[in-house]
């Protein structure tokens, strides 16, 4: 049995969640009852606290005089969270208490020396999220560059991109489609904003402005079997299924499936999304063993998905926006498969010692119309397009293995790490273009040249190898009042190049580089926390290729540097944080002597302002914003100096309510609105976009049909059909049209 906390934390007001009203239920949160329920009902004596079990217990048969009896209150003792356990949601169900830090265990946000945000299946499925991006962006610190119906989900975090393939899933890097995560198979989105390379290694696409993990469903103990009915606007329509059970002793085994089927136009006009998605959960959770096995299986077939364009960086002005449901890249078409299978162990060795392990593999295969613009759009909106094939397939194996130990020196408790992880990732394509090129425009497009050559299978193009060790110590001191956690990891990169046209090794690319990481916790109070953290990214270099002096050199992994610092403060129901930050990425430059090189750096400095809770009761709401200065220094342009960075927002905010209507039991309405300042398309910062601010409103409806519970769901997105540019600095797309969201779910 493991030990029990030293502290208890004893909530005295039931939390909202969803509409409903329930103390939160430490099974669903990832604790064990070990069956201790006492109520309160001593008295204080002589300055102390007697307990009596239950009300029916004898009670003492005497007390002082100045003995005062105190209310019965009932106490449910759990056992410390085992390694991936989930936190309780908190105040208000839309954000959980705590998530996982890879190497560094399951920890409170409160003792966490990194700002996090832990989104709920409770949010997701209240906003109707199609997608893991759909969630995500009630994080101000978080931005889409991509829109809906697009070839994939790209972020941006602390003003620096995060790609879809860097999501994690349980831990490990590579398992979900590299395109998206459908909100159907997410119990959790972890958020971690600021490098993670300590504590989940290099990311496959080297990103370092924060981290994602998806935390997968599993069965609940209570039986579950919810059909859902959707529709999204113009006419797309779907079905899904969520069912689950627990059996066994002590309801020890779990299996939950969720299928999705969907197909009809959505945001394109004369477009098609069909989806189809089957997802098996199957876990075990013994005494002190602890298993999931997860099977997932995808394929979006999209015609007409939205485009992405390069804007002319040298052009007088940028064009206004298109229509968001036109399409000026006309009769796309992309397919995309991806399969999974991934499990995860962990195990009790003793009672202060966890080993853990985790494997997974997934095959990705897309197949698509990929035309690409050149030149580029010039003020008027006009561009060249050429046409092409652009199939790609990637087989993908991740996994990780470590341990925890617990223990105690001369007064200071330590919680040590060691980790290992691996992946490596074979991809490979087949591009195939049009013979030449025609004049179009992003608002009167013209067809798309025609494609002549044969479509070819895709061959291999590379294969990389991601390898690390790590340790990790977390220091308590006072009672937990003083978290102190430093640690180190050593990461080896090596990629293989191949032509995809003779099958023959191109180039070979091996280095390595280690990552430091130092974090403290101080807790004045219990419910506050100033913290603050140094932490390292990690990021492939590359293999310098002609027209350099030092070519064919293989330039070492670059580091990116984080210095953060911010406060916590828990109130009850409602929490706040604000964060100040540093965080640095070296550019690389051609040098005097004709060097490549990393000599460049684009230094973001920004504050960050967070709450979330329950404001009143049946009140709930999300607040954020994100102030950013992306300056560049050492630039390769002496004149570009101290300018800001391409595609970079300088301020994003993000705030929603929802509100349980207390006239009419059971309807819920909410809000949302998400604003983002418009920034340069240049380094040059002689063009910047517009600035643009998106209103969302919806409503639900819980209700009993014939002694079957049933949620009416209904969102619009973009209330007001604003069109607005999203984008890196390098290409731009525009954000999705108004969308109509409507659903009904029976629980039968």
């Amino acid at each position: 049995m493991n030990r029990v906390r030293g502290k208890a934390a004893v909530r005295h007001t039931a939390r909202r969640q969803g509409g409903t009203s329930a103390a939160p239920d430490p099974r669903a949160a990832g604790a064990r009852p070990i069956g201790v329920t006492a109520h309160l009902a001593g008295a204080v004596l002589a300055g102390g606290l007697t307990l009596a079990p239950a009300a029916h217990a004898q009670q003492p048969s005497a007390a002082p005089a100045d003995a005062m009896t105190l209310p019965a209150l009932e106490v449910t003792a759990t056992r410390e969270s085992a390694p991936g356990a989930l936190p309780a949601p908190y105040a208000g169900g839309q954000v959980a208490r705590g998530g996982s830090l890879g190497l560094l265990g399951t920890r409170d946000t409160l003792d966490t020396p990194f700002s996090t945000t832990n989104f709920t299946s409770t949010l997701i499925e209240n906003q109707q999220a199609r997608t893991a991006a759909d969630t995500l962006i009630n994080d101000a610190s978080v931005r889409t560059t991509t829109g809906s119906n697009g070839f994939d989900d790209t972020f941006q975090i602390r003003g620096f991109a995060v790609g879809a393939g860097d999501v994690g899933f349980n831990g490990m890097y590579g398992l979900v489609s590299s395109n998206r995560v459908p909100a159907q198979i997410i119990e959790r989105i972890e958020l971690l904003k600021g490098p993670g390379a300590l504590m989940n290694g290099i990311a496959p696409g080297g990103s370092i402005g924060g981290g994602i993990n998806i935390v997968s469903k599993k069965a609940g103990d209570e039986p579950l079997t919810r059909l859902t009915t959707t529709y999204m606007s113009r006419s797309n329509v779907g079905a899904h299924v969520d069912t689950a059970r627990r059996f066994g002793e002590n309801n020890a085994w779990g299996v939950r499936f969720n299928g999705l089927l969907r197909d009809g136009e959505a945001s394109i006009d004369d477009g098609n999304v069909q989806s189809a998605l089957g997802s098996l959960a199957v876990d075990y959770r013994g005494e002190r063993l602890r298993w999931t096995l997860d099977a997932i299986a995808q394929r979006d077939d999209t015609d007409n998905f939205r485009p992405q364009i390069n804007i002319l960086s040298t052009a007088t002005a940028i064009p206004a926006p298109p229509d968001a449901r036109s399409n000026w890249y006309p009769d796309t078409t992309l397919v995309q498969k991806d399969t999974t299978i991934a499990s995860t162990v962990e195990v009790d060795v003793t009672e202060t010692l966890t080993a853990y392990a985790g494997v997974g593999y997934r095959k990705g295969e897309n197949d698509q119309i990929f035309p690409v613009s050149g030149p580029a759009v010039n003020a008027a909106g006009t561009f060249g397009v050429r046409n092409s094939y652009y199939d790609s397939y990637s087989h993908t194996y991740s996994g990780n293995a470590g341990a925890r130990w617990r223990f105690e020196t001369a007064g200071v408790r330590h919680t040590l790490n060691v980790g290992f992880t691996g992946f490596q990732q074979e991809a490979g394509n087949a591009y195939i273009q049009s013979a030449g090129t025609a004049t179009s425009n992003i608002y009167n497009p013209s067809p798309l040249p025609v494609i002549t050559a044969p479509r070819t299978s895709p061959q291999r193009a590379s294969r990389t190898t991601l390898t690390s060790i790590a340790v990790a110590d977390t220091l308590s001191f006072a009672d937990d009042r003083l978290l102190l956690t430093l640690g180190v990891r050593d990461q080896t990169v090596e990629v293989k190049s191949y032509s995809t046209a003779t099958g023959a090794l191109t180039s070979t690319y091996k280095a390595s580089a280690t990552t430091p990481l130092a974090g403290v916790v101080v807790k004045p109070l219990e419910t506050v926390a100033v913290y603050a953290n140094y932490a390292e990214g990690l990021t492939r270099g590359t293999i310098v290729g002609a027209g350099y002096a030092n070519t064919g050199t293989v330039l070492a992994p670059y580091k990116s540097k984080q210095y953060e610092a911010g406060v916590k403060v828990d109130w009850g129901t409602v929490t706040t944080t604000a964060a100040v930050f540093q965080l640095s990425r070296p550019n690389s430059i051609r040098t005097a002597s004709n060097e490549l090189a990393y000599d460049g750096e684009q230094r973001n400095r920004g504050v960050e302002l967070t709450a979330y809770g329950e404001i009143l009761p049946g009140l709930r709401g999300m607040a954020s914003a994100s102030f950013i200065e992306p300056k560049l220094t050492r630039t390769a342009i002496a004149t570009e100096e101290g300018n800001l960075a391409a595609g970079v927002p300088e301020r994003t905010f993000s705030a929603g309510l929802d509100w349980d209507l207390p006239w009419v039991q059971g309807l819920s309405v909410n809000g949302r609105v998400i604003h983002t300042s418009g920034p340069f398309l240049n380094t040059a910062n002689t063009l910047r976009f517009d600035g643009w601010t998106r209103f969302d409103i919806g409503a639900r409806y819980d209700t009993m049909v014939a002694g079957t519970p049933v949620a009416l769901r209904a969102n619009v997105e973009n209330l007001f059909d604003k069109d607005y540019w999203l984008t890196t600095g390098t290409y731009a797309t525009v954000g999705a049209p108004r969308t109509v969201l409507l659903s009904v779910s029976a629980d039968f």
